[in-house]
Protein backbone atom coordinates (compact mmCIF):
# COMPACT_ATOMS: atom_id res chain seq x y z
CA UNK A 1 0.00 0.00 0.00
CA UNK A 2 1.65 3.47 -0.91
CA UNK A 3 1.86 6.09 1.99
CA UNK A 4 2.44 9.27 0.90
CA UNK A 5 3.58 12.41 2.78
CA UNK A 6 0.26 14.25 4.11
CA UNK A 7 1.35 17.70 3.95
CA UNK A 8 2.48 17.32 -0.23
CA UNK A 9 -0.32 14.87 -2.16
CA UNK A 10 0.33 13.58 -5.39
CA UNK A 11 0.75 15.90 -7.89
CA UNK A 12 -1.77 16.08 -10.92
CA UNK A 13 -1.15 13.80 -14.15
CA UNK A 14 1.74 15.73 -15.83
CA UNK A 15 0.15 16.68 -19.75
CA UNK A 16 0.82 14.60 -22.39
CA UNK A 17 4.11 15.61 -23.93
CA UNK A 18 5.33 17.62 -21.60
CA UNK A 19 7.87 15.14 -20.23
CA UNK A 20 10.02 15.03 -23.86
CA UNK A 21 9.65 18.63 -24.12
CA UNK A 22 11.64 18.92 -20.58
CA UNK A 23 14.12 16.21 -21.45
CA UNK A 24 14.76 17.84 -24.64
CA UNK A 25 14.96 20.92 -23.12
CA UNK A 26 17.44 19.74 -20.31
CA UNK A 27 19.60 17.61 -23.15
CA UNK A 28 20.40 20.87 -24.97
CA UNK A 29 20.45 23.04 -22.64
CA UNK A 30 23.22 20.43 -21.10
CA UNK A 31 24.80 20.10 -24.08
CA UNK A 32 25.60 23.85 -25.08
CA UNK A 33 26.13 24.50 -21.27
CA UNK A 34 28.95 21.68 -21.07
CA UNK A 35 30.24 22.54 -24.37
CA UNK A 36 31.60 25.70 -22.55
CA UNK A 37 32.65 23.44 -19.54
CA UNK A 38 35.01 20.99 -21.23
CA UNK A 39 36.45 23.50 -23.87
CA UNK A 40 38.14 24.00 -20.47
CA UNK A 41 39.80 20.84 -20.76
CA UNK A 42 40.82 20.31 -24.06
CA UNK A 43 42.70 23.84 -23.51
CA UNK A 44 43.80 22.95 -20.11
CA UNK A 45 45.54 20.03 -21.67
CA UNK A 46 47.22 21.54 -24.90
CA UNK A 47 47.39 25.18 -24.79
CA UNK A 48 47.17 26.57 -21.40
CA UNK A 49 50.56 25.88 -20.31
CA UNK A 50 51.91 28.04 -23.39
CA UNK A 51 49.23 30.77 -23.12
CA UNK A 52 48.64 31.55 -19.20
CA UNK A 53 51.92 30.09 -17.17
CA UNK A 54 55.59 30.98 -17.32
CA UNK A 55 57.64 29.25 -20.06
CA UNK A 56 60.66 29.07 -17.52
CA UNK A 57 59.34 25.65 -16.41
CA UNK A 58 56.75 23.59 -18.82
CA UNK A 59 56.64 20.72 -15.95
CA UNK A 60 55.15 22.99 -13.57
CA UNK A 61 53.22 25.00 -16.20
CA UNK A 62 51.08 22.14 -17.21
CA UNK A 63 50.57 21.00 -13.59
CA UNK A 64 49.25 24.23 -12.61
CA UNK A 65 47.52 24.49 -15.60
CA UNK A 66 45.77 20.85 -15.19
CA UNK A 67 45.27 22.47 -11.69
CA UNK A 68 43.09 25.38 -12.50
CA UNK A 69 40.71 23.09 -14.49
CA UNK A 70 40.13 21.53 -11.20
CA UNK A 71 39.22 24.99 -9.83
CA UNK A 72 35.46 24.61 -10.78
CA UNK A 73 34.95 21.75 -8.97
CA UNK A 74 35.91 23.25 -5.70
CA UNK A 75 33.54 26.58 -6.95
CA UNK A 76 30.94 24.10 -7.32
CA UNK A 77 29.82 23.04 -3.64
CA UNK A 78 29.43 26.56 -2.87
CA UNK A 79 27.59 27.13 -5.95
CA UNK A 80 25.52 24.04 -4.68
CA UNK A 81 24.49 25.59 -1.61
CA UNK A 82 23.52 28.69 -3.08
CA UNK A 83 21.62 27.39 -6.59
CA UNK A 84 20.04 24.64 -4.72
CA UNK A 85 18.17 26.57 -1.90
CA UNK A 86 17.24 29.29 -4.57
CA UNK A 87 15.99 26.23 -6.90
CA UNK A 88 13.80 24.55 -4.00
CA UNK A 89 12.32 27.87 -2.79
CA UNK A 90 11.88 29.32 -6.24
CA UNK A 91 11.69 26.37 -8.85
CA UNK A 92 13.40 24.63 -11.19
CA UNK A 93 13.49 26.59 -14.27
CA UNK A 94 14.89 29.79 -12.91
CA UNK A 95 17.88 28.00 -12.15
CA UNK A 96 18.33 26.16 -15.34
CA UNK A 97 18.06 29.83 -16.65
CA UNK A 98 20.31 31.16 -14.61
CA UNK A 99 23.35 28.49 -15.16
CA UNK A 100 22.98 29.16 -18.87
CA UNK A 101 23.49 32.62 -18.73
CA UNK A 102 26.33 32.93 -16.05
CA UNK A 103 28.26 30.27 -18.12
CA UNK A 104 28.55 31.89 -21.44
CA UNK A 105 29.70 35.24 -19.75
CA UNK A 106 32.37 33.57 -17.89
CA UNK A 107 33.36 31.06 -20.97
CA UNK A 108 33.31 34.37 -23.25
CA UNK A 109 34.71 36.54 -20.97
CA UNK A 110 37.82 33.76 -21.08
CA UNK A 111 38.34 34.25 -24.47
CA UNK A 112 39.17 37.47 -24.10
CA UNK A 113 41.75 37.50 -21.44
CA UNK A 114 45.51 38.60 -21.89
CA UNK A 115 48.01 35.86 -21.98
CA UNK A 116 50.98 36.30 -19.47
CA UNK A 117 53.38 37.26 -21.76
CA UNK A 118 51.06 40.33 -21.70
CA UNK A 119 49.99 41.06 -18.16
CA UNK A 120 52.52 38.19 -16.34
CA UNK A 121 50.89 36.42 -12.94
CA UNK A 122 47.52 38.73 -13.59
CA UNK A 123 46.86 36.29 -16.34
CA UNK A 124 46.33 33.15 -14.29
CA UNK A 125 44.82 34.82 -11.81
CA UNK A 126 41.99 36.51 -14.44
CA UNK A 127 42.05 32.63 -15.82
CA UNK A 128 41.40 31.07 -12.65
CA UNK A 129 38.51 33.71 -11.51
CA UNK A 130 36.50 33.04 -14.79
CA UNK A 131 36.86 29.51 -14.01
CA UNK A 132 35.16 29.63 -10.78
CA UNK A 133 32.27 31.39 -12.20
CA UNK A 134 32.16 28.20 -14.76
CA UNK A 135 32.14 26.18 -11.36
CA UNK A 136 29.67 28.05 -9.48
CA UNK A 137 27.35 28.00 -13.31
CA UNK A 138 28.09 24.21 -13.55
CA UNK A 139 26.90 23.24 -9.75
CA UNK A 140 22.98 24.64 -10.55
CA UNK A 141 22.79 23.38 -14.21
CA UNK A 142 22.74 19.33 -13.59
CA UNK A 143 21.11 19.23 -10.45
CA UNK A 144 18.12 21.83 -11.97
CA UNK A 145 17.85 20.34 -15.22
CA UNK A 146 17.58 16.54 -13.43
CA UNK A 147 15.00 17.27 -10.87
CA UNK A 148 12.76 19.06 -13.86
CA UNK A 149 12.84 16.08 -16.03
CA UNK A 150 12.67 13.57 -13.10
CA UNK A 151 9.68 15.65 -12.00
CA UNK A 152 8.05 15.62 -15.51
CA UNK A 153 8.32 11.60 -16.18
CA UNK A 154 6.22 9.19 -15.55
CA UNK A 155 6.78 7.00 -12.91
CA UNK A 156 8.20 3.75 -14.60
CA UNK A 157 10.48 6.00 -16.94
CA UNK A 158 12.13 8.16 -14.23
CA UNK A 159 15.50 6.91 -15.49
CA UNK A 160 14.98 7.01 -19.15
CA UNK A 161 14.01 10.80 -19.14
CA UNK A 162 16.71 11.92 -16.59
CA UNK A 163 19.61 10.44 -18.61
CA UNK A 164 18.84 13.24 -21.43
CA UNK A 165 20.42 15.35 -19.36
CA UNK A 166 23.81 13.51 -18.95
CA UNK A 167 23.28 12.54 -22.92
CA UNK A 168 23.43 16.25 -23.35
CA UNK A 169 26.63 16.62 -21.31
CA UNK A 170 28.49 14.19 -23.58
CA UNK A 171 27.13 15.80 -26.32
CA UNK A 172 28.18 18.93 -25.21
CA UNK A 173 31.87 17.33 -24.99
CA UNK A 174 31.33 16.27 -28.18
CA UNK A 175 30.85 19.96 -29.73
CA UNK A 176 33.60 21.06 -27.73
CA UNK A 177 36.12 18.78 -28.96
CA UNK A 178 34.82 18.92 -32.44
CA UNK A 179 35.58 22.56 -32.34
CA UNK A 180 39.19 22.11 -30.47
CA UNK A 181 40.27 19.87 -33.21
CA UNK A 182 40.58 22.44 -36.08
CA UNK A 183 41.98 24.86 -33.52
CA UNK A 184 44.63 22.21 -32.17
CA UNK A 185 45.49 21.50 -35.62
CA UNK A 186 46.71 25.48 -36.50
CA UNK A 187 50.36 26.10 -36.40
CA UNK A 188 51.68 27.00 -32.81
CA UNK A 189 52.23 30.31 -33.37
CA UNK A 190 48.65 30.95 -34.37
CA UNK A 191 47.33 28.28 -32.08
CA UNK A 192 49.06 30.26 -28.75
CA UNK A 193 47.95 34.03 -29.89
CA UNK A 194 44.58 33.77 -31.57
CA UNK A 195 43.52 30.34 -32.43
CA UNK A 196 42.53 29.30 -29.27
CA UNK A 197 40.62 31.61 -28.15
CA UNK A 198 38.11 31.08 -30.99
CA UNK A 199 36.22 28.19 -29.07
CA UNK A 200 35.46 30.76 -25.92
CA UNK A 201 34.63 33.38 -28.04
CA UNK A 202 31.70 30.94 -29.92
CA UNK A 203 30.23 30.72 -26.15
CA UNK A 204 27.80 33.81 -26.66
CA UNK A 205 26.17 32.41 -29.26
CA UNK A 206 26.03 29.65 -27.65
CA UNK A 207 24.12 30.85 -24.69
CA UNK A 208 21.60 32.92 -26.68
CA UNK A 209 20.35 29.91 -28.46
CA UNK A 210 19.68 28.13 -24.82
CA UNK A 211 17.96 30.86 -23.56
CA UNK A 212 15.99 30.79 -26.12
CA UNK A 213 15.00 27.37 -25.67
CA UNK A 214 14.52 27.22 -21.72
CA UNK A 215 13.28 30.46 -21.27
CA UNK A 216 9.67 29.02 -22.04
CA UNK A 217 9.68 25.61 -20.00
CA UNK A 218 7.16 24.95 -17.64
CA UNK A 219 7.53 24.43 -14.14
CA UNK A 220 7.38 21.04 -12.92
CA UNK A 221 3.90 19.56 -11.47
CA UNK A 222 5.59 18.83 -8.25
CA UNK A 223 7.46 21.43 -7.48
CA UNK A 224 3.96 23.68 -8.48
CA UNK A 225 2.30 21.38 -5.92
CA UNK A 226 4.70 21.52 -3.64
CA UNK A 227 4.02 25.44 -4.15
CA UNK A 228 0.39 25.46 -4.13
CA UNK A 229 0.32 23.65 -0.62
CA UNK A 230 3.07 25.95 0.99
CA UNK A 231 5.05 23.05 1.91
CA UNK A 232 8.32 24.51 -0.09
CA UNK A 233 10.87 24.21 2.66
CA UNK A 234 12.13 27.71 4.29
CA UNK A 235 15.47 26.30 4.48
CA UNK A 236 16.73 23.34 2.39
CA UNK A 237 19.99 22.80 3.89
CA UNK A 238 18.37 22.32 7.28
CA UNK A 239 15.64 19.98 6.53
CA UNK A 240 18.26 17.93 4.12
CA UNK A 241 21.05 17.96 7.07
CA UNK A 242 18.35 16.90 8.82
CA UNK A 243 16.24 14.74 7.26
CA UNK A 244 18.61 13.35 4.66
CA UNK A 245 22.36 13.22 5.86
CA UNK A 246 22.93 9.34 4.92
CA UNK A 247 21.76 10.03 1.45
CA UNK A 248 23.66 13.45 1.05
CA UNK A 249 27.24 11.53 2.07
CA UNK A 250 25.58 8.68 -0.03
CA UNK A 251 25.44 11.32 -3.21
CA UNK A 252 28.58 12.17 -2.20
CA UNK A 253 30.69 9.26 -2.46
CA UNK A 254 28.87 7.80 -5.36
CA UNK A 255 29.85 10.97 -7.14
CA UNK A 256 33.27 10.29 -6.64
CA UNK A 257 32.54 7.76 -10.00
CA UNK A 258 32.90 10.88 -12.05
CA UNK A 259 36.99 10.64 -11.68
CA UNK A 260 36.76 8.34 -14.48
CA UNK A 261 35.70 10.66 -16.70
CA UNK A 262 38.12 13.59 -15.58
CA UNK A 263 41.39 11.14 -15.66
CA UNK A 264 39.85 10.17 -19.31
CA UNK A 265 39.11 13.69 -20.89
CA UNK A 266 42.11 15.27 -19.41
CA UNK A 267 44.65 13.74 -17.36
CA UNK A 268 44.73 11.23 -19.97
CA UNK A 269 44.92 13.64 -22.68
CA UNK A 270 47.59 15.20 -21.33
CA UNK A 271 49.39 12.09 -21.38
CA UNK A 272 48.75 10.78 -24.40
CA UNK A 273 50.43 13.71 -26.09
CA UNK A 274 53.50 14.18 -24.43
CA UNK A 275 56.90 13.23 -24.95
CA UNK A 276 56.03 10.05 -22.85
CA UNK A 277 53.83 8.51 -25.41
CA UNK A 278 53.94 10.89 -28.01
CA UNK A 279 50.47 10.29 -29.87
CA UNK A 280 48.94 13.63 -31.77
CA UNK A 281 46.68 15.83 -30.37
CA UNK A 282 43.91 15.68 -33.11
CA UNK A 283 44.00 12.15 -33.21
CA UNK A 284 43.42 12.07 -29.36
CA UNK A 285 40.84 14.58 -29.54
CA UNK A 286 39.24 11.95 -32.07
CA UNK A 287 38.77 9.43 -29.39
CA UNK A 288 37.05 11.52 -27.12
CA UNK A 289 34.48 12.23 -30.03
CA UNK A 290 34.14 8.72 -31.29
CA UNK A 291 33.75 7.58 -27.27
CA UNK A 292 31.14 10.22 -26.63
CA UNK A 293 29.04 9.73 -29.71
CA UNK A 294 28.73 6.03 -28.93
CA UNK A 295 27.69 7.28 -24.97
CA UNK A 296 25.21 9.40 -26.73
CA UNK A 297 23.62 6.10 -27.76
CA UNK A 298 24.55 4.02 -24.52
CA UNK A 299 23.16 6.41 -22.55
CA UNK A 300 19.56 5.89 -23.01
CA UNK A 301 19.93 1.95 -23.40
CA UNK A 302 20.98 1.70 -20.22
CA UNK A 303 18.51 3.83 -18.23
CA UNK A 304 15.77 2.41 -19.97
CA UNK A 305 17.36 -1.02 -18.43
CA UNK A 306 17.33 0.97 -15.15
CA UNK A 307 13.63 1.44 -15.31
CA UNK A 308 13.35 -2.72 -15.93
CA UNK A 309 15.85 -3.78 -13.11
CA UNK A 310 16.79 -1.35 -10.78
CA UNK A 311 19.41 1.73 -10.62
CA UNK A 312 21.70 -0.51 -8.65
CA UNK A 313 22.80 -3.32 -10.92
CA UNK A 314 23.19 -0.51 -13.73
CA UNK A 315 25.41 1.74 -11.77
CA UNK A 316 27.32 -1.07 -10.43
CA UNK A 317 28.05 -2.44 -13.37
CA UNK A 318 29.41 0.46 -15.18
CA UNK A 319 31.79 1.32 -11.78
CA UNK A 320 33.37 -2.00 -11.19
CA UNK A 321 33.40 -1.76 -15.16
CA UNK A 322 35.18 1.23 -14.99
CA UNK A 323 37.62 0.28 -12.11
CA UNK A 324 38.82 -2.58 -14.51
CA UNK A 325 38.83 -1.02 -17.92
CA UNK A 326 40.96 1.80 -16.60
CA UNK A 327 43.95 -0.58 -16.68
CA UNK A 328 43.17 -1.54 -19.81
CA UNK A 329 42.69 1.85 -21.31
CA UNK A 330 45.70 3.07 -19.56
CA UNK A 331 47.81 0.49 -20.48
CA UNK A 332 46.90 1.03 -24.65
CA UNK A 333 48.02 4.46 -24.01
CA UNK A 334 50.99 3.68 -23.00
CA UNK A 335 51.93 1.14 -26.12
CA UNK A 336 51.36 4.49 -27.95
CA UNK A 337 49.11 2.01 -30.69
CA UNK A 338 46.85 4.85 -32.01
CA UNK A 339 43.96 1.70 -32.85
CA UNK A 340 44.42 0.81 -29.72
CA UNK A 341 43.73 3.37 -27.68
CA UNK A 342 40.37 3.84 -29.74
CA UNK A 343 38.87 0.55 -29.43
CA UNK A 344 39.39 0.58 -25.62
CA UNK A 345 38.32 4.15 -25.18
CA UNK A 346 35.26 3.47 -26.94
CA UNK A 347 34.64 0.20 -24.96
CA UNK A 348 36.05 1.88 -21.35
CA UNK A 349 34.44 5.40 -21.51
CA UNK A 350 31.65 4.96 -24.56
CA UNK A 351 30.08 2.14 -22.99
CA UNK A 352 31.05 0.40 -19.96
CA UNK A 353 31.22 4.17 -18.11
CA UNK A 354 27.71 5.30 -19.50
CA UNK A 355 26.19 2.64 -17.45
CA UNK A 356 26.99 4.57 -14.08
CA UNK A 357 27.13 8.00 -15.67
CA UNK A 358 23.51 7.69 -17.79
CA UNK A 359 21.32 6.68 -14.93
CA UNK A 360 23.04 8.56 -11.58
CA UNK A 361 20.66 11.31 -12.44
CA UNK A 362 17.52 8.69 -11.10
CA UNK A 363 19.29 7.26 -8.88
CA UNK A 364 20.46 10.45 -6.50
CA UNK A 365 17.05 12.43 -7.44
CA UNK A 366 15.39 9.68 -6.37
CA UNK A 367 16.80 9.75 -2.87
CA UNK A 368 15.06 13.10 -1.98
CA UNK A 369 12.07 14.75 -1.83
CA UNK A 370 10.64 17.41 -4.03
CA UNK A 371 11.27 19.64 -0.71
CA UNK A 372 14.91 19.46 -1.19
CA UNK A 373 15.38 17.26 -4.45
CA UNK A 374 17.66 20.22 -6.31
CA UNK A 375 19.83 20.94 -3.13
CA UNK A 376 20.25 17.31 -2.33
CA UNK A 377 21.33 16.47 -5.81
CA UNK A 378 23.58 19.68 -5.83
CA UNK A 379 25.17 19.35 -2.78
CA UNK A 380 25.77 15.88 -2.68
CA UNK A 381 27.32 15.70 -6.32
CA UNK A 382 29.20 19.16 -6.32
CA UNK A 383 31.01 18.08 -3.27
CA UNK A 384 32.08 14.10 -4.92
CA UNK A 385 32.60 16.25 -7.95
CA UNK A 386 35.07 18.56 -6.54
CA UNK A 387 37.29 16.02 -5.52
CA UNK A 388 36.89 14.12 -9.00
CA UNK A 389 37.92 17.22 -10.35
CA UNK A 390 41.13 17.73 -8.75
CA UNK A 391 41.59 14.45 -9.19
CA UNK A 392 43.48 15.40 -12.57
CA UNK A 393 46.22 16.82 -10.05
CA UNK A 394 46.57 14.00 -7.80
CA UNK A 395 47.11 11.94 -11.49
CA UNK A 396 50.03 13.95 -12.71
CA UNK A 397 51.70 13.57 -8.82
CA UNK A 398 51.21 10.01 -9.31
CA UNK A 399 52.70 9.85 -12.25
CA UNK A 400 55.68 10.94 -11.22
CA UNK A 401 58.72 13.32 -12.94
CA UNK A 402 58.36 11.58 -16.00
CA UNK A 403 54.65 11.71 -16.36
CA UNK A 404 54.62 7.65 -17.38
CA UNK A 405 53.63 6.33 -14.34
CA UNK A 406 50.12 5.33 -15.55
CA UNK A 407 49.95 2.17 -13.85
CA UNK A 408 49.90 4.20 -10.75
CA UNK A 409 46.78 6.52 -11.98
CA UNK A 410 45.10 3.56 -12.98
CA UNK A 411 44.96 2.21 -9.12
CA UNK A 412 44.10 5.51 -8.07
CA UNK A 413 41.03 5.50 -10.20
CA UNK A 414 39.98 2.15 -9.87
CA UNK A 415 39.73 3.16 -5.42
CA UNK A 416 38.17 5.85 -6.16
CA UNK A 417 35.39 3.30 -8.53
CA UNK A 418 35.34 0.95 -5.37
CA UNK A 419 34.68 3.61 -3.31
CA UNK A 420 31.36 4.75 -5.53
CA UNK A 421 30.36 1.07 -5.47
CA UNK A 422 30.09 0.51 -1.97
CA UNK A 423 27.90 3.76 -2.01
CA UNK A 424 25.77 2.81 -4.54
CA UNK A 425 25.16 -0.69 -2.97
CA UNK A 426 24.05 0.36 0.48
CA UNK A 427 21.17 3.02 -1.04
CA UNK A 428 17.66 1.47 -1.10
CA UNK A 429 16.12 0.86 -4.94
CA UNK A 430 13.42 3.43 -6.02
CA UNK A 431 13.10 2.48 -9.44
CA UNK A 432 9.42 1.17 -8.66
CA UNK A 433 8.76 3.56 -6.23
CA UNK A 434 5.71 6.42 -7.37
CA UNK A 435 7.60 9.74 -7.65
CA UNK A 436 4.77 11.34 -4.60
CA UNK A 437 6.04 8.90 -2.32
CA UNK A 438 10.10 9.73 -3.26
CA UNK A 439 12.05 10.26 -0.26
CA UNK A 440 9.01 10.33 1.88
CA UNK A 441 10.05 8.24 4.79
CA UNK A 442 12.33 10.67 6.13
CA UNK A 443 10.17 13.37 5.78
CA UNK A 444 6.99 11.49 8.08
CA UNK A 445 9.48 11.07 10.25
CA UNK A 446 10.68 14.89 10.64
CA UNK A 447 5.88 15.52 10.61
CA UNK A 448 6.31 13.14 13.94
CA UNK A 449 8.80 14.89 15.69
CA UNK A 450 8.12 18.37 14.87
CA UNK A 451 5.16 20.28 15.52
CA UNK A 452 6.64 23.25 13.49
CA UNK A 453 6.20 20.78 10.68
CA UNK A 454 2.56 19.37 11.33
CA UNK A 455 0.19 21.17 8.67
CA UNK A 456 -1.42 23.03 11.64
CA UNK A 457 1.65 24.96 12.39
CA UNK A 458 1.72 25.98 9.28
CA UNK A 459 0.16 29.36 7.85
Amino acid sequence: MSVQSPQTPAPPPVPPGRPRKAAIAAWIGSALEYYDFFIYGSAAALVFPHVFFSPDDPATATLISLGSFGVAYAARPLGALLLGHIGDRLGRRKIMVFTLMLMGLSTFLIGCLPTYAQVGTAAPVLLVLMRVLQGLSAAGEQASANSMTLEHAPDDRRGYYTSFTLNGTQAGQILATLVFIPVAALPDEQLYTWGWRIPFLLSFAVSIVGYLIRRNLEETPAFEQVSASKDVAKLPLADLLQNHWADVLRVIAASLIATVSTVFTVWGLSYATSDAVGLGNAGMLWVGVAANAVALLAIPLWAKLSDRIGRKPVFLTGSIGSAIMIFVYLWALSTGSYPLVLITGVVFFGVVYSAANGIWPSLYGEMFSTRVRLSGMAIGTQIGFAVAGFAVSFAERIAGPEGDNWLGVAIFTAVICGIASIAAATARETHKVPTAELGAKPHRAADRTSPAESPSARV
